[in-house]
């Protein structure tokens, strides 16, 4: 079965850490500046290099109040017997930490990730820590309030689980979309920051911009003042996309139906000699998701299957979790009249590219194109008030789907596509292969 990574490797960092820091072996910087020297990262990005430094400075702050915010998860197993714990579980033991987070916000494919799992890699084995997409944080969430149904205070309880296993927690791809999630936000966010929890996190949206349009908005704004209370808040400025920069290539992504024949054949392609099977995969809470065909770490979907029904990023990671290449037959250009679909496709891009998994698929147009209907609110005023742009060829109004999330999202999505089919992303896909196997 193939596994999906929850979290990314670590390096344990020596007992001289303080010496090392003070001659500049150790820590984001000292890694950030040789994977320049190494050719690994492009020179001369001062968005890019002001971002190491707070993260530096952060990574130092942090060791520098490593037993204040109890993050040593031995040192912390060997204060509390079982019994204790149950004590301080109904007790508020810890409070802010000394130490505030840090929000990372810029433009798609401007290093964020990169940067804060740099930071991540650096910091010290034994720390109570975790990386996890912001998309499986939110469905663990859901999934232990689930558990603690009928509980006075649930969202209480569930942060001091997570609190207790991960003072340290970095949120990739932070996004609100789903109301659900931001009508809890705050109260948890406010339970983990009081039990000591600092957050580092990056997100294509600045605070203020978070589940702009969104539905009872007004009961979300006390979360934005939270993370803004809480964490440094950070725009990465840079303009480049590096995503784009890798040497792309054509082998897995087709355009036009015509290539549908061509892609089945490339399915059974890559699993050899197995005959493919419908089979059924776990996802949480019991539920399951039917795979019309799957073998060997591979699986083929018709996109109406995976896109068009009522799926989510739970069902999606489950996938993740038993295959390793995705074959998608049938991705169409998105519209308003398949904005459903159109949010389902970007969730499981982001679910793909956070497990590194291969995607290869027949399309009705190149990544650009398919979201050239997915407009933001300024871009549907300013076509608007150009009459001219509002019309196709045939004098028809377009199908525009005016949506500020999926209008941000898109770029995202289009820079995702473009890099999982670049040299590079399949070669890390096939050296996590070979590691795991």
């Amino acid at each position: 079965m193939y596994m999906r990574w929850s979290s990314l490797s670590t390096f344990a960092i020596s007992d001289s850490i303080g010496a090392s820091l003070d001659n500049g072996k150790a820590g984001p910087m000292a890694e950030y500046e040789r994977r320049i020297a190494s050719g690994e990262l492009l020179a001369g990005d001062t968005f890019q290099l002001d971002t190491i430094k707070m993260l530096q400075r952060l990574f130092e702050d942090l060791l520098e109040n490593e037993d204040s915010c109890q993050l040593d998860k031995c040192k912390d197993a060997d204060k509390q017997t079982r019994g204790m714990w149950l004590w301080s579980s109904l007790l508020p033991n810890r409070s802010y930490s000394k130490v505030k987070g840090l929000y990372l916000f810029g433009g798609v494919g401007t290093g964020k990730t990169m940067l804060m799992d740099l930071f991540y890699e650096k910091l010290p084995s034994n720390w109570r820590r975790k990386r996890i997409h912001f998309h499986d944080f939110m469905l663990n969430v859901h999934s232990r309030l689930q558990m603690h149904k009928g509980v006075t205070d649930p969202l209480g309880l569930v942060a001091k689980e997570i609190s207790d296993e991960s003072i340290l927690l970095c949120l990739d791809e932070f996004m609100v979309t789903d109301v659900a999630d931001a009508l809890i936000l705050n109260r948890l966010f406010r339970h983990l920051f009081n039990k000591g929890v600092v957050i580092v996190c990056t997100s294509n949206r600045a605070p203020d911009q978070l589940y702009e349009g969104g539905l009872q908005r007004n009961l979300f704004l006390p979360f934005i003042e939270t993370v803004k209370e809480r964490c440094l808040v950070h725009a990465i400025g840079s303009s480049t996309d590096y995503r784009k920069i890798g040497s792309a290539e054509q082998g897995f992504y087709f355009v036009g139906h015509k290539y549908n024949g061509y892609l089945k054949q490339k399915f059974l392609q890559l699993i050899g000699k197995d005959t493919p099977q419908p089979q059924i995969v776990e996802v949480v809470m019991g539920r399951k998701l039917e795979v019309p065909l799957g073998s060997d770490g591979c699986t083929f979907f018709p996109f109406e299957e995976l896109c068009d029904r009522p799926l989510g990023a739970a069902d999606y990671f489950g996938l993740f979790r038993n295959f390793h290449t995705l074959v998608l037959e049938g991705v169409p250009k998105f519209a308003a009249h398949n904005r459903t679909a159109a949010h389902r496709f970007i969730t499981l891009v982001d679910v793909m590219y956070e497990n590194r998994a291969r995607f290869v698929c027949t399309a009705e147009a190149s990544p650009l194109e398919l979201f050239e209907q997915i407009v933001t609110i300024s871009d549907a005023e300013k076509i608007s008030n150009a009459k001219s742009s509002s019309l196709n060829d045939k004098g028809d109004v377009l199908d525009l789907c005016v949506d500020n999330e999926l209008g941000f999202a898109k770029d995202r999505t289009i820079s995702r596509l473009t890099e999982m089919n670049s040299r590079e992303y399949l070669e890390q896909h096939e050296a996590k292969l070979s590691k795991a196997s």
